[in-house]
C-alpha cells in the first residue's frame, strides 16, 4: 500500500515538473495554455450579480439555485452548472470565477464578466446591472493586470490563444414586453435589432483590439416559449408569444450576417456560433426524445407554467412558489433558465457539435487552435 501511494505521488511530482511552464512572478502559464473569458446575461453569470447594488429580482443566491450540484447558491440562474461550467470542465479548467468575486485575481484561466438580466444596449435596465459595455471595461482593466503580471509578449499570447463567449440579446428583446418600455414604438423591429447587433459588433471588435481571436456565441432561443412568456401572453391560452420569437430570429439572422463579415475585416478571427434556437425548440416540441418529462411548465415558480418569477420565495413578485422533485426531468428549471441538465446538452452540442449544430468551428476546434 505504501509503495503505491509513493508511486502515485511520485507520478504526480514527475508529471507536474515536465509540464513545460512560463513564470513570471507568481503567475505560470503551462504551455499551450488556453483562457476562458466570459461575457453576457444569466446564462452565463455565475455570481457578479452578487456584488453589486440590484434588485433581488436580478439575484439568485439564494435556494434552491444550485441545489443539484453546488449543494448551494452560487448565483447562478439554475438548479446546478451553466453552459460555461461544463465548457471550462471540457477544457480541464477550473470553474470561471466571476470577475466581481472578492479576493480573487489570478485571471489566467479567465474571468466570468457576464451580469444577470443585462442587455447589449446600456438602457437595457440601466443602474441594476452590469451591460456589456461596462463588461468590457472590466475586460480592459482585467487586460492591463495580465499585461502588468506577465511579460508582454506572454499576455499576448494568453489573450490571443483565449477564447471568449459571449451570450447577449435576450434581455434587449424582453423588455418591451415585459416592462411598460415603449421603445418598439419609437424604433422597427429591424432598427432595433441592427441597434443591440451594433452594440454587440463594437464589443467583439474592442476584444479584438485587445488581442482575443477566438470567439463563441449561442444564437438566441425562442424567447416566447420560456414560461415566462408563455404566462404572459395575453389571453393566457399557453401558446408561445410569437412576436418575442419573431424578434429572436431576427436576431439570429442579423448575426449570422455580421459574423462572416467580421471574419472577412478581421485578420486571424475565429467564431463559432452554436444554435441554440434550434435545439431549445427541439426539445420542447419532443422532450422525451432528449431525457425530459416536462418540457412547457418550469421546475420553480408559481402560476400558469410556473411562469410567475418567484422561484425562492424572496423576489417581489409572489413569496409563494413550487418545486418539482426532480429539476432533470424539466427542460426549464425557473420561468425564464433552463435546467442544469439542458445547460449539460447544450454544452456538449458548442463543445463537439457537427455543423448542423455549430460552425464554422465548433469550441473544442477553437481551444486546440
Amino acid at each position: 500500500m505504501m509503495s503505491l501511494r509513493f508511486h502515485i505521488h511520485f507520478l504526480v511530482l514527475f508529471t507536474t515538473l515536465i509540464i513545460p511552464k512560463h513564470c513570471h512572478g507568481h503567475l505560470c502559464l503551462p504551455e499551450g495554455h488556453v483562457a476562458l473569458f466570459i461575457f453576457g446575461d444569466s446564462l452565463f453569470d455565475a455570481g457578479n450579480n452578487n456584488y453589486i447594488n440590484t434588485t433581488v429580482n436580478y439575484q439568485a443566491n439564494f435556494e434552491p439555485y444550485g441545489e443539484s450540484f453546488f449543494k448551494y447558491p452560487t448565483g447562478r440562474f439554475s438548479n446546478g452548472r451553466l453552459i460555461p461550467d461544463f465548457i471550462a470542465e471540457f477544457a480541464k479548467l477550473q470553474f470561471i470565477t466571476p470577475y466581481l468575486h472578492p479576493g480573487y485575481h489570478q485571471f489566467i484561466d479567465g474571468a466570468n464578466f457576464a451580469s444577470a438580466a443585462a442587455g447589449a444596449l446600456v438602457e437595457t435596465r440601466q443602474g441594476l446591472v452590469i451591460d456589456l459595455q461596462t463588461q468590457l471595461s472590466h475586460f480592459k482593466k482585467l487586460e492591463r493586470q495580465l499585461r502588468n503580471k506577465l511579460e508582454d509578449a506572454e499576455a499576448k499570447i494568453l489573450l490571443a490563444k483565449a477564447v471568449y463567449l459571449i451570450s447577449i440579446g435576450s434581455n434587449d428583446y424582453a423588455i418591451p414586453f415585459t416592462t411598460n418600455s415603449s421603445v418598439l414604438q419609437s424604433y422597427s423591429q429591424k432598427e432595433y435589432v441592427d441597434m443591440v447587433i451594433g452594440n454587440l459588433t463594437f464589443v467583439i471588435k474592442e476584444i479584438y483590439k485587445k488581442g482575443g481571436r477566438k470567439f463563441g456565441f449561442p444564437n438566441l432561443v425562442p424567447l416566447g416559449c420560456l414560461p415566462l412568456a408563455r404566462a404572459a401572453n395575453p389571453g393566457n391560452t399557453g401558446t408561445c408569444m410569437l412576436e418575442l420569437s419573431a424578434l429572436a430570429k431576427l436576431h439570429n439572422k442579423a448575426l449570422s450576417k455580421v459574423l462572416p463579415k467580421l471574419e472577412r475585416q478581421l485578420n486571424g478571427f475565429k467564431y463559432a456560433i452554436a444554435d441554440f434556437y434550434t435545439s431549445l425548440s427541439e426539445r420542447i416540441d419532443n422532450p422525451s426524445k432528449y431525457g425530459f418529462k416536462e418540457s412547457k411548465i418550469a421546475c420553480c415558480g408559481s402560476g400558469l407554467y410556473r411562469g410567475i418569477n418567484s422561484c425562492g420565495g424572496k423576489r417581489s413578485v409572489v413569496k409563494e412558489y413550487e418545486l418539482c422533485k426532480n429539476a432533470s426531468e424539466y427542460v426549464f428549471f425557473d420561468p425564464g433558465h433552463p435546467s442544469e441538465m439542458v445547460n449539460q446538452q447544450f454544452a456538449k452540442l458548442m463543445w463537439s457539435g457537427t455543423p448542423n449544430v455549430i460552425g464554422p468551428y465548433n469550441l473544442k476546434t477553437l481551444f486546440e487552435l
